[in-house]
């Protein structure tokens, strides 16, 4: 049986139970149970979430676990020297550590992560990076293994970290087989991007999001303000000034950021050309295609590729 410690500290977020809900899904699966699951803190005993409620608890001890997985928070606290002496140690007892979100913070403060590729939610990747400079931090990774060692971004993104590992230890069928009682999408590769670029545009009237609905559906057309206002029912130049005021962006820019979201997929999830992904997202060769990878993550379409194909 592999065993679990699933390590917590006040004020932990519960989202990242997510993880433990895919080795219970496991064991529910399974003749017989697969996994055993304890929760550890510092002291033992009951722990109190974010949220306000508490969790019962054994306290650290000499107990090794198969693996070792680390909570996280919706800020990052200093950790105690003795949850730093624990992972320190699970690194040498462990087959695997495992830390998605904020817990990659836990991780690097006890020198784990130095040398090592990491991620965490991409609102503290950069925070992560300044504070442990000795990390490789890639913020736009839905989560990454390096040899023994697991980060994830987002809570969510440890649902799929725990699949991955599920797949690790009993095999492709199962893991697919969780994701479907999970009702979730078997499962979002780690070298996956975080960001949506119509969940950062976040449109506040139905006017707008016509708009954008279009553009998504038609990014191989030219996509001029015209048109885009067209669909919107709006003159171009409310349009415009609508899209700016509801976006923060103007439409030339959202309708970049989507082609480039569009070619990413497409390259982190196919063999297509880089010819025929410059078309299929609107770009009108590769070079504008080049140059737009360029601004939105500062490398060309090719490391975005070679990344991807890395990390899976």
């Amino acid at each position: 049986m592999h065993s679990v410690g699933f390590v917590v500290f006040p004020d932990f977020q519960v989202m990242s139970f997510s993880a433990i809900t895919v080795f219970e899904m496991a064991n529910l699966s399974s003749e017989a149970p697969v996994y055993s699951i304890r929760l550890l803190s510092e002291n033992g005993g009951p722990v109190r979430a974010s949220a306000g409620f508490s969790v019962d608890t054994e306290a650290f001890g000499t107990a090794e676990f198969d693996t070792v997985m680390i909570g996280a928070g919706t800020i990052v606290e200093p950790s105690t020297p003795r949850l730093l002496d624990f992972v320190q140690r699970a690194l040498g007892t462990s087959r695997r550590l495992a830390a998605p979100c904020t817990g990659a913070f836990v991780l690097a403060e006890a020198g784990i992560l130095d040398g090592r590729r990491a991620t965490t939610h991409w609102a503290f990747a950069r925070d992560l990076q300044a504070r442990f400079p000795k990390v490789k931090v890639e913020e736009d990774r839905i989560f990454i293994s390096d040899g023994s060692v697991w980060t994830s971004a987002g809570m969510t993104a440890g649902v799929d970290l725990a699949l991955a590992l599920v797949e690790r230890d009993l095999g492709p069928e199962m893991a697919r087989s969780i994701a479907r009682k999970l009702v979730v999408y078997h499962r979002r590769a780690g070298g996956q991007s975080q960001f949506s670029a119509l969940l950062e545009l976040e449109p506040k009237s139905d006017r707008v999001q016509r708009a954008l609905d279009h553009a998504r559906r038609n990014l191989r057309s030219v996509l001029s303000v015209k048109d885009l206002a067209q669909a919107a029912h709006l003159s171009p130049r409310q349009f415009s000034r609508a899209f700016r005021a509801e976006t923060g962006q103007s439409p030339a820019k959202a309708i970049e950021n989507l082609r480039v979201e569009a070619a990413r997929v497409m390259m982190e999830q196919g063999r297509h050309s880089m010819d025929v992904i410059a078309a299929e997202t609107g770009f009108a060769d590769r070079e504008r295609m080049r140059r737009a990878f360029l601004r939105a993550f500062g490398q060309p379409p090719q490391a975005v590729r070679r990344a991807a194909r890395v990390a899976a």
